[in-house]
């Protein structure tokens, strides 16, 4: 019974059983193999959390039905109610459980690296305090993740672990772990990422395998450690006057310069290692996620007045092209505009009259099962350095250009459309950021949190008309969500149900801090 009650407790907690690398005594003799011990490998433990990561954050529940679809990028026809807010609470719940998962598996490389009893071994798959650096990067994206959902939430972390507030991911010490100030969260993220990027030896592999994002090049970790700071850092700098310092420093160290450094998680060609939105068409066979008409409309030039932009082509497929031909990459790319319609966002009701057939599906380029997860690119770094060198246009051309040459645009469509976008500015730079940020939807509405961009001239804001491409209207109407109606994008999401009934007393100090109680129209620390 011992045994049962606890395994309920880390699962319910998100503690990750099978990285697990201390138990109750009885549960330590009933897992023991006497003749064939057995410690799992760092690179293994990494290439697997790095897997799961992306696989539960880019999937179709994680990203396709909050942020991917309240950014404006995809649009549902089926269950449009979470397009309109109304999101599941299981969502959220198995995000928050997946999220600190991951997280126990990062801190069980670093507490395997730092044993006695096992170092001289982990040794063996890369320099030991690279393994412990690259970890720390990851632990710290990943609460990044956690807290820009949320906002407190519990912590842990490899500088501070002696610090009596920080008492996530450590279950044997703290069933109830308390919920951490997002201040003081982003403060320690800022200086991990630092001092993570200070203790890698560029000379040494991080990781001889498993290494799916950078193949252990303990330069590139080093400067994804100084870029996501300069991300972090540029997205705190109104709030935090620290913060300034930290994104001279992350500069300095050695930020992005180019795409050969994106922060990109490769996957493979089988079912099994397939990128996780074309599992989400091919394997779970959910083709009901569309290109959004919004977004459609702003790339075809009839938002905005950035004309035609080249990548329409690279993310949606024509009209009438069908999942299969998509899947199989069969199907002729059509430069003809009438072909790209979109699906209209935050419809009253599902509409029959959208069949697949007239709207468009992503396409091959984007729904591709080896296609790489960008944690952080190149192009973000140029938008933030623009921001910072007041509005700089060279920044501005500079990360427009990059994004372009990721997704295969070709040279003469690059310098066609750079020739007449209109000058950088405010507006300009960060509607630009937007649509280079497709692929990474949580950073995306972390930017319009932020920011406000874009705004009402682009996305389709509560309250306002939406125009089918037949070309009758309606107006877009959140739904209740919670206790709430939401009169612009959500602020945050709500925390797990099983928080209020597992950690009640952390979870209520946590809510009365929001503006709003938990509920999705409560601003978070860093918002505008």
């Amino acid at each position: 019974m011992k045994i049962i009650k606890k395994l309920v407790v880390l699962s319910l907690l998100g503690v990750s059983i099978g990285s697990l690398t201390s138990c109750d005594n009885d549960l330590e003799s009933f897992n023991k193999n006497d003749n064939n011990p057995e410690i799992v490998p760092t690179y293994t433990i990494f290439n697997g959390a790095n897997r799961y990561l992306m696989n539960y954050t880019r999937d179709g529940w994680w990203s396709a039905r909050m942020s991917l679809p309240w950014m404006q990028y995809s649009a549902q026809n089926n269950y449009i109610e979470e397009d309109k807010y109304q999101y599941r609470d299981t969502q959220t719940s198995n995000g928050w459980v997946y999220l600190y998962r991951s997280a126990n598996n990062y801190k069980d490389i670093i507490d395997k690296c730092e044993n006695s009893e096992t170092s001289v071994q982990m040794s063996k798959y890369g320099n030991l305090q690279n393994q412990i650096a690259v970890s720390r990067i990851m632990l710290a994206y990943t609460f990044d993740n956690l807290v820009t959902h949320f906002g407190d939430v519990p912590y842990w972390s490899y500088g501070q672990k002696d610090n009596p507030d920080f008492q996530a991911l450590q279950i044997n010490e703290f069933t109830l772990a308390k919920y951490v100030s997002q201040e003081v969260i982003y403060k320690d993220l800022l200086n991990e990422l630092k001092e993570a990027a200070d203790q890698i030896n560029v000379s040494e592999l991080a990781f001889t395998a498993g290494d799916n994002i950078y193949g252990g090049d303990a330069s590139k970790w080093k400067k994804f450690a100084n870029s996501l700071r300069l991300r972090i850092a540029n997205r705190l700098k109104d709030k935090l006057p620290e913060a300034n310092t930290h994104i001279t420093e992350a500069i300095t160290s050695g930020v992005f310069v180019s795409n050969e450094d994106n922060a990109a998680h490769s996957f493979g060609t089988a079912d099994a290692e397939g990128n996780p939105f074309w599992k989400l068409f091919y394997v779970d066979n959910r083709t009901d996620f569309y290109v959004n008409r919004t977004f459609v409309q702003f790339l075809k030039g009839e938002k905005g007045n950035y004309g035609l932009d080249p990548r329409l082509f690279k993310v949606a497929a024509p009209i009438g092209v069908t999942s299969a031909q998509i899947k199989n990459a069969s199907y002729t790319v059509s430069t003809n505009l009438a072909d790209y319609t979109g699906m209209p966002y935050g419809l009253p009701t599902v509409e029959t009259a959208f069949a697949s057939s007239k709207i468009n599906f992503f396409s091959s380029d984007y729904t591709k099962i080896d296609k790489a997860e960008i944690l952080m690119e190149y192009s973000e770094v140029e938008f933030i350095l623009s921001e910072l060198n007041g509005w700089s246009q060279d920044n501005y051309e500079a990360g427009v250009k990059a994004n372009m040459e990721r997704l295969g645009v070709s040279s003469i469509d690059i310098d066609t459309y750079l020739a007449r976008i209109p000058s950088a500015s405010e507006e300009n730079v960060l509607n630009q950021k937007y649509i280079a940020l497709l692929g990474n939807s949580d950073e995306s509405w972390n930017e319009y949190r932020r920011t406000g961009y874009p705004n009402g001239s682009i996305l389709l804001k509560p309250g306002a008309t939406g125009t089918r491409p037949d070309g009758t209207t309606y107006v877009f109407t959140p739904l209740m969500s919670g206790n709430v109606v939401a009169t612009d994008l959500p602020s945050r999401v709500r925390y797990p149900i099983t928080q209020q009934t597992l950690n009640r007393n952390n979870w209520s100090e946590a809510v009365s801090k929001l503006t709003n109680g938990d509920e999705i129209n409560s601003k978070l620390f860093f918002a505008k």
